[in-house]
C-alpha cells in the first residue's frame, strides 16, 4: 500500500522489501539489524537509508526472540554536561548507530550526590530500565569518576568501562599519563625552567591522573614543583587562575589540565597585556575548541571518535562471546578481561614556545 509520498509503501515492509530498495540479499539485511562485522560500511549505509525510505521498523521483541539480541545498547554516564563526558557518549552513540544498535541513555548520580559508585549505578540501571521499557544487550559506563569499578552490581548482559585506569572490568580511555607527559616535556625541551599547573577539580579521578603526571614529569627532569592553583574545568575557573599565576615572577608555561580552562587562562592573560607565547606558553589538553582559540592553542589531543568505537568494539566482542557459550560475558570462562588506551598525541600549535630572554 502506497505512503501517498512517492508510492513507496510504507506499511508491512518486510526485511525482502528493503533488501529488494538496497540491491542487496535479505541475509545482507539481516545482518545489518544484528550489528554483524562481516557489512562493508557503504552497504551498511545502503541498508539503512532502504529501511528510512520504506519506514521500516525492526521488530525487537520479535528479533530478541529469534536471536537472543535487542538491537539496544545502554549507556549510562555521571555527567552529560561536561564536555570531555559529553563528546565520549556521542562517540560511543555514534559507534553504536554504525553497526546497527540503538543506544539508551541513562545518568546515574553525581560524586556530590553523598553516594556511593556501585548505589548509584545500581539506581540508574533500574531507572533506565524502568523509563525506557527496553531490555539492552549490553551495557557502556562511562565510568572515569568511579574509584572503585569492581563495586559495581553485576548485571546480566556484558559491561564496559570508559576509564584510562585499569581493573576488574574491560575498559578502554585515553593515554592521560603518556599525554601530560609529551605536554610537559615539549615546554621544558623549549627552555622553560618549569611549567606551572592549573588544576582540575579534586573530586574527579582524571583530573587527579593529570595532575600526578604533571608533577612526576617535573620530577623526573629534576624542575621545580610549583603551587597547582585548583579549577574546575571551566573557562571561568582558568580566568580566575591568572592572578595567583602572575604572583609568581618565574612564570613562563602553563599546562592547563583541559582546554576549557586553557581558553579562559588564555584571555585573562590578553587582558593583561601579555603576549602568547612570547611572555608566557599555555597548553591544554582535550584538543576540543583548539583552533579556535587566538593563538591557536598547543594541547594533548584527546581521541573521542576512536574511544567511543574502541568502546562498541570491546562491548561487541563481549556480546559475542556471551551468544558463543549461551551465558553472559562477565566470566573469564567467556571472554577475556582488557584493558585498551587510546594514543593521546601532542598537538603543538601556536600557544607554546621558548621562555622570554632574562
Amino acid at each position: 500500500m502506497a505512503d501517498g509520498r512517492g508510492g513507496v509503501p510504507s506499511r508491512g515492509a518486510s526485511q525482502r522489501d528493503v533488501a529488494a530498495v538496497a540491491g542487496v540479499s535479505p541475509q545482507t539485511v539481516s545482518r545489518v539489524l544484528n550489528g554483524s562485522e562481516r557489512v562493508l560500511p557503504a552497504t551498511r549505509e545502503k541498508v539503512l537509508r532502504a529501511m528510512e525510505a520504506l519506514g521500516y521498523v525492526p521488530n525487537g521483541a520479535a528479533r530478541a526472540l529469534r536471536y537472543g539480541r535487542h538491537g539496544c545498547l545502554g549507556l549510562i554516564s555521571t555527567d552529560f554536561s561536561r564536555t570531555g563526558e559529553a563528546r565520549t557518549v556521542q562517540a560511543v552513540v555514534d559507534a553504536a548507530a554504525e553497526r546497527g544498535f540503538d543506544t539508551v541513555l541513562g545518568q546515574i548520580g553525581r560524586p556530590l550526590d553523598g553516594m556511593g559508585s556501585s548505589e548509584a549505578f545500581e539506581i540508574g540501571y533500574r531507572s533506565l530500565l524502568a523509563r525506557t521499557g527496553l531490555m539492552v544487550d549490553g551495557f557502556v559506563v562511562q565510568g572515569i569518576e568511579l574509584g572503585h569499578p569492581e563495586s559495581l552490581p553485576t548485571v546480566p548482559v556484558p559491561l564496559v568501562v570508559a576509564s584510562s585506569r585499569p581493573g576488574p572490568l574491560t575498559s578502554v580511555g585515553c593515554g592521560q599519563v603518556e599525554g601530560v607527559r609529551r605536554a610537559v616535556e615539549h615546554l621544558l625541551e623549549l627552555g622553560h625552567r618549569t611549567v606551572h599547573c592549573v588544576a582540575g577539580p579534586e573530586s574527579s579521578l582524571q583530573a587527579a591522573d593529570r595532575l600526578c603526571s604533571w608533577y612526576q614529569t617535573l620530577v623526573d627532569h629534576g624542575a621545580r614543583v610549583p603551587e597547582p592553583v585548583p579549577g574546575d574545568w571551566g573557562s571561568e575557573s582558568g580566568y580566575r587562575a591568572a592572578d595567583r599565576l602572575l604572583a609568581d615572577p618565574e612564570l613562563t608555561a602553563v599546562f592547563c589540565v583541559n582546554d576549557e580552562m586553557a581558553a579562559g587562562l588564555m584571555s585573562a592573560l590578553h587582558e593583561r597585556g601579555l603576549r602568547i607565547p612570547e611572555d608566557v606558553s599555555v597548553v591544554g589538553f582535550d584538543d576540543v575548541m583548539a583552533e579556535r582559540l587566538w593563538p591557536r592553542l598547543t594541547t594533548v589531543r584527546q581521541d573521542f571518535a576512536e574511544i567511543g568505537r574502541r568502546l562498541i568494539d570491546e562491548l561487541l566482542r563481549l556480546i559475542h562471546g556471551a551468544d558463543a557459550v549461551g551465558q553472559d560475558a562477565s566470566g573469564s570462562s567467556v571472554a577475556e578481561t582488557t584493558h585498551l588506551l587510546v594514543d593521546s598525541p601532542l598537538i603543538i600549535r601556536d600557544s607554546s614556545g621558548p621562555p622570554p630572554h632574562d
